[in-house]
């Protein structure tokens, strides 16, 4: 019977303390429904984006096209007028560097297309002056000889180029490229030596030097993109024409950066 008086003396003590333990079992109640609930929100809210947000979206892009610049450098030969023609070959095969900046202005998964202008030059060793009298001509090579030049060869160029590529692969372009520019070819030899020693020999003005001779080119182009995203390497070939000049061709390796 001892029982009785002790939950009677309790029972009072608990409904007292019901009043203060209520709110607080209550709170803590509350914040755990909704930490649960805003837990499954933040879940499948970001089910629901993954879901609803395209692949292409979600997949970070490792190729860069748009503003570049690019640098070339290679071999160059002339395949006509200054080449061999019975009476030895009046310039030889050299070298040709070129600088150039272009835009990427069509840039899909498959294909692009691209502006680009750039300075090229070239360097040429030739027949000395003093050897070539009586072998060159002064029609530019088409009296059977060659156009008579005072020996070596620096040719300068600005030209503008459109070029298209399509991509089998993701990393690799295919691509072909044409365009125009114009050709200058300056006297190596001081003017006063010109005038007295080469212009002499000859017998007459040359000409075909100190003026400048407009072209068209065209060739194919390959490229890579590398994993570095801004980089990518290539190799070209053009086929030129110089009026009054010569047909030419450019082989070159190229390294781009792209902004």
């Amino acid at each position: 019977m001892l029982f009785t008086p002790l939950f009677a003396l309790a029972l009072p003590s608990a409904l007292a303390a019901e009043p203060v333990l209520s709110p607080l079992l209550l709170t803590v109640a509350y914040a755990d429904e909704d930490e649960e609930e805003e837990g499954d929100g933040e879940e499948g809210s970001s089910r629901k984006k993954a879901k609803a947000r395209p692949e292409d979206e979600r997949t970070i892009r490792e190729i860069v096209r748009g503003f570049y610049a690019r640098a070339n450098i290679g071999a160059a030969a002339y395949l006509l007028n200054f080449g061999n023609k019975g009476n030895g070959t009046a310039v030889s095969a050299g070298t040709m560097v070129a600088l150039s900046v272009g835009q990427d202005f069509v840039d899909n998964e498959k294909q692009s297309m691209a502006w680009e202008v750039g300075f090229v030059q070239g360097i040429h060793n030739g027949l000395a002056w003093e050897l070539q009298a009586g072998l060159c001509d002064f029609n530019g090579g088409a009296a059977g000889g060659y156009p008579c030049t005072e020996g070596d060869l620096r040719t300068y160029g600005l030209q503008a180029a459109y070029e298209f590529s399509a991509y089998p692969v993701r990393r690799v372009g295919i691509g072909f490229r044409a365009g125009a520019g114009a050709l200058f070819s300056p006297h190596l030899v001081d003017s006063t030596g010109y005038t007295e020693d080469v212009i002499p020999s000859f017998g007459a003005e040359p000409g075909i030097q100190g003026s400048i001779h407009p072209y068209g080119f065209a060739g194919p182009t390959l490229e890579y993109y590398t994993k570095l995203s801004h980089f990518s390497v290539g190799l070209d070939a053009d086929v030129f024409y110089a009026y009054q000049w010569d047909l030419g061709l450019n082989a070159s390796a190229s390294l781009k950066y792209t902004f």
